[in-house]
């Protein structure tokens, strides 16, 4: 049997001025690998270019799905996290070629005004998002499909502190 391989990727939870964390809902429901019916919602995350730094992919990735560049660095993660996908997902995700990611998590505090997001058009990129809100940190887990929770409770652990209280 192959050694599992995972896509690396980083995640951004991007917290207010009051605690509360920015969570955007899927604009593709049709991807598996990325909801499930009544799991749209998740943080910001994607992949680490060749070469790219972690930290710098994550304000990549920040910029490219929320147009947000008004952030300051919270904590990073202590550890990488994987998760795998189901195998039927993970057969059609990224052309079978990995079982799952694993992830470097930021947390960053936003410091601009909120008329800087923009999920529709976010920095000429195509957009991954069709709405967003601010959620309780607490409430994260619940919302992520399910293959993803394990993640999303561990990240939640590291970045309690900056949580709203």
């Amino acid at each position: 049997m192959s050694q599992p391989r995972y896509r690396r990727c980083v995640g951004v939870m991007l917290i207010n001025r009051e605690g509360l964390v920015f969570v955007g809902r899927r604009r593709n429901k049709k991807l598996v690998e990325h909801v499930a019916p009544g799991h749209e919602w998740q943080m910001p995350q994607g992949g680490i270019d060749r070469g790219e730094d972690p930290y710098a992919a994550c304000l990549r990735e920040l910029h490219e799905e929320t147009n947000v560049r008004s952030v300051s660095l919270l904590a990073e993660a202590r550890d990488w996290y994987a998760y795998d996908l189901p195998g039927d997902v993970a057969r059609k995700a990224w052309r079978g070629r990995y079982n799952g990611q694993i992830q470097k998590w930021y947390a960053l505090r936003f410091e601009g005004d909120e008329s800087e997001i923009d999920v529709s058009s976010p920095a000429g990129h195509k957009p991954e998002f069709d709405a967003w809100r601010w959620e309780r940190m607490e409430h994260l887990p619940d919302l992520i499909i399910p293959f993803k929770r394990p993640v999303y409770e561990k990240v939640v652990a590291d970045f309690a502190e900056f949580a709203a209280r």
